[in-house]
């Protein structure tokens, strides 16, 4: 039997750090580094796009545009996108690709209608999906993924698989950090931050993909509908979308999906019985966009 022990009590600037972010202005300091991130100030803007890459070790090669001067603002250096082949998609047809670069967060099995978010706190699918319970119900013995896009990593998110939108659900809320030290010490972080929900209809059943927004994530944006955010609206509002015909958003597996501007995470549900998660994809794990996030369950 393995030892007991409780939750590891915080150190004292470990809950310092904790309260500094539930006192900070979070949405004044995400609109003030929205503005800046904007601006084209020439030099300037090359020589932050410069440091920036310098600091966090970014590959400008892999990049369509590979020199700091090529870019007009930080935003378009952030959501930069990539050389053709940069990030190969597994071709085999039963694989499930991963949607971002990052780190794994968390994976594995919801159980009873939890996910984890990191060790020793946990929290809904029906927290998580706004309260909708016909949805929750579908992944409540499911599987997850949540991927971290640190400040460094290729900020576009990209399709699983082969897919068709049938509906988009903007939920506001907090704009908290999601980097892991604050996943480990604020409750329901993932449930309480500003997020976009997608459901997708595919080959094995629904998926989610789910855009959490953070502190400085300035906005968030699909390929079909654009930038979501800003202007932030105080209600849940939501968009649905047909199946077939006119109006219907069909994304092929690899296919770019949405994007950050500035860092936050993506959390994917899966239903019962439908994949088999990467035995690789434990928490900490570097992951790479195209790279192998699990089977069809019905794959030989």
């Amino acid at each position: 039997m393995s030892e007991l022990r409780p939750y590891p009590k915080p150190s004292y600037p470990q809950r310092v750090k904790t309260a500094a972010h539930y006192l900070l202005p979070q949405l004044a300091v995400t609109r003030a580094a929205g503005w800046l991130a904007d601006r084209r100030w020439g030099v300037l803007t090359t020589l932050a796009v410069k440091t920036f890459a310098a600091c966090y070790k970014i590959d400008l090669a892999e990049a369509e545009k590979s020199r700091a001067g090529d870019y007009a603002s930080f935003n378009e250096f952030f959501i930069r996108t990539l050389k053709p082949g940069a990030r190969p998609i597994d071709a085999n047809p039963d694989t499930l690709c991963l949607p971002a670069d990052g780190r794994v967060s968390e994976a594995g099995a919801i159980e009873n209608g939890r996910l984890i978010q990191a060790k020793g706190h946990s929290f809904t699918t029906l927290e998580l999906l706004a309260g909708d319970e016909t949805l929750a119900a579908q992944f409540s013995d499911g599987l997850f993924l949540t991927t971290y896009l640190s400040p460094r990593d290729y900020h576009r998110v990209h399709m699983p698989c082969a897919a068709t939108l049938r509906r988009m659900v903007y939920v506001p809320g907090e704009l908290y950090s999601v980097n892991p030290f604050l996943a480990r010490h604020i409750p329901n972080l993932f449930a309480r931050n500003e997020r976009l929900i997608c459901v997708f209809d595919t080959a094995f059943g629904s998926m989610v993909q789910i855009l959490v927004g953070a502190t400085v994530t300035a906005s968030i944006s699909t390929t079909w509908a654009g930038i979501i955010n800003p202007p932030r609206s105080k209600s849940v509002l939501q968009w649905l979308y047909p199946a077939e015909g006119e109006g219907a958003v069909r994304l092929a597996k690899g296919q770019e999906m949405g994007a950050f501007r500035l860092g936050s995470t993506v959390i994917n549900l899966f239903p019962q019985n439908s994949i088999r998660l990467n035995g690789s994809l434990a928490a900490g794990a570097p992951v790479r966009m195209g790279e192998a996030l699990g089977v069809r369950a019905d794959a030989g």
